[in-house]
């Protein structure tokens, strides 16, 4: 079995940040959220990956993600000129695929668990489809699939207006060979694109097997700042370990899972966790408080943090109000102006959002 991760798209929802790289490599408690999905799939004894690309940020994902060696797979880049659709990826991807039945993950999902359970299902019943669903309490904005009482799909609905039931597809797909014959009977959608479902539906009309594996944990799609918070916390919450590796200081206090990477230095300040600190930053005279993330090289000073996500050497000096909710882009730099008279100073990119109080 072999596997493809979709690392393309342009992230619309979660500009500025995605202006300059890829969604998918927005961290999610210091690590790229296309990790994730890497690591569950390896962990299944899934090694030969191939990562569907874009021209845009495909370079910036080769150079963080590699050959795969450190997750123990081995990464094929597969470059999709343009985002034409879920099954126009599979389409391009058949020359990697082979006759291979294949796992199709989003890179943009964090999915709670192991993929095991899925691909044990699909084996041992013999599947052409396989999809991974879970109850949502808004299906019209989701696919949407109807699913008897054996657990077979019997239809997919794209955000229907009225939806046959609360079960959204995640994200997380199962094939075997027979889906490329159904992608090539089935024609782009009103908005250009070769959809995924129609394909799936395609198997169902043709009386393939194709079934519903119900997810018993937690999923999140981390396309808007509200859901990759959210995403920050449940990991922060399930799977941070204490690791104090960096320089913390007599006069600073550390309570609860608090993580701390290489030649950080903390000075003087108050850390609750559960927070994770990447390397080499710098923080003094500070609150960090619950829920926060704080990647490389970042400087924090006089500054209060909570519930937020910091990215790569972004600074921020003398905010005497409280950062709650909020993800600081890379190499930003936020500061108390010293000009007189007392004002506001931005120099704000498109798409950004600003809450004053």
């Amino acid at each position: 079995m072999k596997a493809i991760v979709l690392s393309g798209g342009k992230g619309t929802r979660l500009r500025p940040l995605t202006y300059t790289g890829a969604k998918q490599l927005v961290p999610v408690a210091n690590k790229p959220i296309l990790w994730y999905g890497l690591e569950a799939i390896a962990a299944c004894g899934i090694t030969e990956i191939g990562i569907i690309i874009s021209p845009e940020t495909g370079d910036e994902v080769k150079a963080k993600t590699g050959d795969g060696s450190q997750f123990g797979a081995q990464i094929t880049y597969i470059l999709q000129d343009q985002p034409a659709g879920l099954a126009h990826a599979v389409k391009i991807a058949q020359p990697f695929l082979g006759d291979a039945p294949f796992v199709m993950y989003l890179g943009d999902n964090l999915v709670e668990g192991c993929l095991d359970g899925l691909v044990d299902q699909f084996k041992t019943n013999t599947l052409d489809a396989l999809t991974l669903l879970c109850e949502v309490p808004n299906p019209t904005a989701f696919g949407v699939a109807e699913v008897d009482e054996t657990g077979r799909i019997l239809r997919l609905v794209e955000k229907p207006k009225v939806p046959p039931s609360n079960l959204a597809l995640v994200g997380v797909y199962l094939f075997s060979p027979k889906i490329h014959e159904a992608i090539a009977q089935i024609q782009p959608s009103a908005r250009g694109e070769l959809e995924i479902t129609d394909a799936i539906q395609k198997l169902i009309d043709l009386n393939h097997k194709v079934e519903a594996f119900k997810l018993r944990g937690w999923w999140l799609d981390t396309g808007k700042k509200d859901d990759l918070l959210e995403a920050n916390r449940l990991i922060l919450d399930n799977y941070l370990q204490s690791s104090i590796r960096g320089d913390v200081d007599e006069s600073s206090q550390i309570s609860g899972r608090v993580e701390i990477g290489e030649g950080a230095k903390i000075v003087n300040s108050t850390i609750r966790g559960p927070v994770s600190i990447g390397r080499h930053c710098h923080i003094e005279n500070c609150f960090i408080g619950p829920y926060s993330s704080i990647a490389d090289g970042v400087t924090l000073i006089e500054t209060d943090l909570e519930h937020s996500v910091v990215l790569q050497q972004a600074k921020i000096v003398g905010i005497h109000q409280r950062i709650v909710d909020s993800v600081i882009g890379q190499r930003a730099n936020l500061r108390v102006a010293p000009q007189r008279p007392k004002a506001l100073r931005f120099m704000i990119g498109d798409d950004c959002q600003i809450d004053l109080a």
